[in-house]
Formats: C-alpha cells, structure tokens, sequence
C-alpha cells in the first residue's frame, strides 16, 4: 500500500488553512498512486496554540471530520489526520483515519501526554491499541511520545498490526526519535512504522522534521528533510510477511518472564 507522509505544520490556528492543505496534498499523493495520506499531530489546528486548543477542539463526528472525509471522498484515498478532540467538558489530542470512501474507520486519544503543555491541555486516552482494516494491512494508530513506549509497540505488534500510523509533533533536541528509535521499533516488532512529523518554529517548539516510513527490516523506506515535504513508501504485505516468518520475535517471546514489566 503506497502511503504519502505529509511533513508540515500547516497554519496554526487557522482550520480552515490546514483543511486547503490537506485537500492539496490529498491530490497530490492520489495522483502519486498513494492509498493513504498521513498527516501530523494536531495538523488540523496548530500544535502550539495555548488556550485555543480548548476553543478549536471538534467531536470526532464534527465538522472538520465531514469535511476531511469528503477530501478523502473526492481524491480516492484513506487521510489520517491529527486534531483536539472533544468529549463533553475533555479534550484529547487525537488522530482519525477517514477511508477512500469517506468513512470514519478508527480513532485514537494520545495515552502519553509528553510536558507540560501537554498535560495541562489534554485528557490522556486509555485505550492502547486502535486498528482498522485498510488496503489489505491491519492499520494501527499510535500518537508521537506513545511509540517511545516499546509495550505499547509491542501490543501492536501482539494484537496484528501491520502498519502503525504515528502523527508527531517531534522538537529538537529529540531528533533520534526518528532517526534511530522508529526503525528499531519497526524491526524489533516486525511492523511497518509511518512517523510523520511537523516542521519549523511554533512557539517555544522547533520541530526537527525528518518523517519516515520504516519497514520490519529496520530500513527507512523514505526519509523527508527539515522542511515541508510530501515522502511516499510502500508497505508490503510479502515482504512482512517474509521478514516475520525469518525474525521470529513474537514467536520467540516468553511472557512467563516478563511478569515484572506490570
């Protein structure tokens, strides 16, 4: 499944900014034959927005959603896109997968608030593995700090996923996150890993770019820059399938020992 990882920031607080540019990097991964467009964390409203966060927040059947799945509608591909997400009186920092046929099909609420901006702005989710079927893959959802997490990986890896979606909002000076962590997550969990990251300056955040997608050999299938870029891989279902049958992790593990890890 050719999958397109749209590294940008978009226009921080300016919805209707961000969802044009969905739209135009939905046309341009479409046109590139990509499945599936992924976009960052909090791409739909700005990362570093302070209290606009609350006031910006949209239930997962909002409008931005409705105008997100007829993007993905009108250009033939699955968008999962990053947003504040609320419920009630809470908010969650959030990723949605829309299909080809604009079909809401999962949704995930960060469980590892990183910081302090973080914490005061959000509600941590408590559901660790969210998954939907998509182009033939068991699409999983993951959100920036939770991949730096390797159980949380790993109950992807336990519960099917083939493909893990994970929108970042990365910042210097934790570039090795995505340099060399994502595709040793890839490789020890035997996975395909989407990592698509913001860019640039907002605020007090530099966001250090550098999105890939990392196969289940631990190689970056693409890597973008330090600037606005649309990256496209493919995840091969022969491939994965081949690298688990000669990798054999998951088969090889002895939970018995591992009863100290909870």
């Amino acid at each position: 499944m050719r999958t397109a990882l749209l590294q940008s920031s978009g226009r921080p607080g300016s919805v209707e900014g961000n969802l044009k540019a969905l739209d135009e990097a939905a046309g341009r991964a479409a046109a590139a034959g990509a499945a599936l467009l992924a976009a960052p964390e909090m791409f739909l409203t700005g990362y570093a927005i302070g209290d606009d966060t609350a006031r910006l927040a949209e239930p997962a059947d909002g409008d931005s959603a409705d105008a997100v799945a007829e993007i993905a509608e009108r250009h033939g591909l699955a968008i999962a896109y990053g947003y504040p997400e609320r419920d009630g009186e809470r908010v969650y920092n959030s990723v949605q997968l829309i299909s080809a046929e604009g079909a809401r099909l999962a949704g995930y609420r960060k469980t590892h608030l990183f910081g302090c901006f973080e914490q005061e702005h959000f509600v941590p989710g408590e559901q660790p593995v969210v998954q939907a079927e998509l182009g033939g893959l068991t699409v999983g959802l993951m959100i920036c700090y939770d991949v730096e997490f390797p159980e949380n990986v790993r109950a992807h890896a336990l519960a099917g996923t083939d493909l893990l979606v994970v929108p970042t909002a990365q910042m210097h000076p934790f570039q090795f996150v995505a340099e060399s962590l994502v595709p040793v997550r890839a490789w020890e969990s035997q996975m395909y890993v989407a990592y698509v990251n913001r860019v640039g300056r907002e605020g007090e955040f530099d966001f250090v770019g550098l999105s890939t997608l990392a196969g289940p050999d631990g190689v970056a299938r693409a890597r973008a820059g330090r600037g606005e870029e649309l990256v496209f891989a493919d995840a091969d279902p022969v491939l994965l399938a081949a690298s688990r049958e000669a990798n054999p992790y998951l088969r090889d593990r002895r939970p018995g020992l591992y009863g100290s890890l909870v």
